[in-house]
């Protein structure tokens, strides 16, 4: 017992490219911009899908669902990178580290079945348009989006107790930016092949199944489309489904080539530029993608910008009553 005690850091050691100094300034200002991009893209549509009633459609329910995700995943990681990048001590308490490890793996198995219900909204919408508003009622979106959110935590919970059981025998150097699964595997002083294949498997059932049932949509979707005979009705159709594609694309495009394929000893630096990849750049391009690409979404915006500035403009009229009441004569009372 004593020996697993002492086996476990009071912090770790967050390498990221210290080999490699010259990178952390351009690294700083990159990690910087895209977190305040992220944070304002993603508040952005939050509040607007909240605010415009024609909006509260089930597509940008999921979409809402999306954004917080995003602003919460790119949360649980970037701060801290930011902070290490500018210390010499580029540390992180065990305690921060767990947390970390246990949000990132949380979000991320989320994210990967909230997009595959979301390509589900399109197949229905486009495929069976007449039965839309009775399948995809208000109750099943709310189970669909509550389930990706349980399973997300759940498996959560099953790998970061597995990862964390492993001894480390006082390694606390993690070659990463932060505490992910892969890299806290690597410290382990005792064989991680048990782990690995859990691991694989999980990572199966999280991102190819995913991927195979979005495939599977698009294949009828694509065939639906089609057989419209308006060109405008076509284009409209791969416009809402062509943001979700991009968005699949980036997110499970790069956490695959991170997860299911076998580590690479030639390329050590090729799984940090993943994580970076599908951790901090899919969130922040998530809601430019969404935003530029969707009509409904930019009118929206637009009607908030006009909301929003005719409440300032009445806003000097009201100063301007208050003050006047303010100077008025105060009357005298007996």
């Amino acid at each position: 017992m004593n020996w697993v005690n002492k086996s476990v850091p009071q912090e770790f050691i967050l390498l990221g490219f210290t080999d490699q100094p010259w990178l952390e300034i351009p690294l700083f200002v990159m990690f910087l911009f895209s977190y305040i991009l992220t944070i304002f893209g993603n508040l952005t549509i939050i509040l607007v899908l909240h605010l415009d009633f024609k909006l509260h459609t089930p597509m940008y329910f999921f979409l809402s669902n999306l954004s917080l995700l995003d602003l919460c995943y790119t949360t649980s990681t970037v701060p801290q990178m930011l902070v290490n990048i500018c210390n010499t001590r580029k540390v992180i308490s065990y305690g921060g580290c767990v947390a970390q490890l246990f949000i990132f793996l949380a979000l991320g198995s989320t994210e990967c079945l909230l997009l595959a219900i979301m390509s589900f909204d399109r197949f229905v919408a486009i495929c069976r348009p007449l039965h839309y508003s009775i399948v995809m009622h208000q109750r099943l979106c709310l189970q669909l989006a509550a389930a990706s959110w349980i399973s997300g935590f759940s498996n959560s919970v099953l790998q970061s107790t597995w990862t964390l059981k492993m001894p480390l025998c006082g390694h606390k150097e993690v070659d990463h930016f932060f505490c992910e699964v892969p890299a806290l595997l690597k410290l382990s002083c005792v064989e991680t092949t048990a782990n690995e294949a859990e691991l694989f498997f999980i990572s199966v059932l999280f991102l190819l199944i995913p991927v195979t049932l979005v495939l599977i949509s698009y294949a009828f979707i694509v065939q639906a489309v089609l057989r419209i005979q308006s060109a405008e009705g076509r284009r409209k159709a791969f416009g809402t489904c062509g943001s979700h594609l991009i968005v699949v694309s980036l997110f499970y495009g790069t956490a695959i080539s991170m997860y299911l394929q076998p580590p690479s000893p030639r390329s050590k630096d090729r799984g940090k530029m993943v994580s970076l990849f599908y951790g901090i750049i899919a969130p922040m391009l998530n809601p430019l993608i969404y935003t530029l690409r969707n009509k409904e979404v930019k009118e929206a915006f637009k009607r908030l910008v006009a909301r929003l500035t005719n409440f300032s403009a009445s806003c000097p009229i009201f100063v301007i009553t208050i003050e006047n009441y303010c100077n008025l004569p105060q009357r005298k009372f007996p």
